[in-house]
């Protein structure tokens, strides 16, 4: 039994090193860009870390991408044996090693919570980082967007604004060209426009005098006084009437804070038609007394 036992033994083959190397080379780890792999970081070098995701050849992990933010102590972010989710960001190379990334699954997660910020027409905090000749250009969570001059609420001297916090909304944001454009007026805009309800008598500015209407600045957003509701009388020519840089007070009629829309209203102000026409300094003077609750329910669309 024992003899039996001892050529059985004999007979088996020793599994060598140079077997095990072959057992490797074999194995189809299959390793592809793009794909999400554990591992876990072994040895911190200058340039980064090397990582074991289960392959032939250790996982490199450049120190540019390990976070989307600065980093100084690479072990706080990749602790060594801790395991964690890394992105294979290249092809595998000759000896079979591909390089991983953290802050490219980091950029993915902000991405998709602009792509929500901007369908729910949210603000979000920017920080200025550099100017050029067409505006500023900001970090958002990491990624770099821009601002242009137009939609900035100071646009002079842009080089003050270098390290300030701004708060902002997106005009676009296009993950495949890597195209963030914000806007820090739209922002103002809407949260103006938030403070204004249907029924209010405001102050204003006049801005703009067209064919069908008055254009009145409110503090920074622009409404639209409609021919046909400056007064209960027809109105024969704006410009008897109104002139840019005249005070007045209107109240609103309609918003629309999806389209950014404001329309306005002074007939309502009225006691009789065409008072407005005659007496524009005193229904002006008047207009508080003149908003009675009465009147805020009578308030009429614009006619169109």
């Amino acid at each position: 039994m024992n003899s039996n036992s001892s050529r059985s033994q004999k007979a088996q083959p020793s599994f060598s090193a140079e077997d095990f190397a072959k057992a490797l080379e074999q194995q189809d780890y299959d390793f592809r860009k793009g794909q999400k792999v554990r591992g876990k970081a072994f040895e911190y070098v200058s340039e980064g870390a090397y990582i074991d995701i289960g392959g032939k050849s250790a996982a490199f992990l450049p120190l540019a991408e390990a976070s989307v933010k600065p980093v100084s102590n690479l072990a706080e972010i990749v602790p060594i044996d801790e395991e964690r989710d890394f992105l294979i960001v290249s092809e595998p190379n000759d000896e079979g090693q591909v390089k991983v990334s953290i802050r490219q699954m980091e950029l993915r997660k902000v991405w998709e919570r602009l792509a929500q910020v901007q369908e729910n027409n949210e603000s979000l905090p920017v920080r200025v980082i550099g100017v050029n000749k067409g505006g500023v250009t900001v970090n958002v969570e990491g990624l770099r967007g821009f601002i242009p001059r137009s939609h900035l609420s100071e646009r002079g001297n842009l080089e003050q604004l270098i390290g300030q916090n701004l708060s902002a909304t997106i005009l676009e944001a296009d993950r495949d060209r890597n195209k963030l454009v914000l806007s820090q007026r739209l922002q103002a805009r809407a949260k103006r426009m938030g403070q204004l309800v249907v029924g209010q008598l405001v102050e204003g500015e006049v801005v703009g005098l067209k064919p069908f209407g008055v254009f009145v600045d409110l503090n920074g957003v622009t409404g639209l006084l409609h021919i046909n509701q400056i007064s209960q009388k027809y109105v024969a020519s704006l410009h008897t009437v109104f002139q840019v840089g005249q005070p007045i007070k209107v109240v609103i009629a309609e918003l629309d804070e999806w389209k950014g829309r404001i329309s306005l209203t002074t007939k309502v102000l009225e006691n009789y038609p065409g008072e407005i026409l005659e007496k524009m300094d005193e229904v002006m003077a008047t207009a508080e007394e003149r908003r009675s609750p009465k009147s805020e329910t009578e308030t009429a669309a614009p006619s169109t």
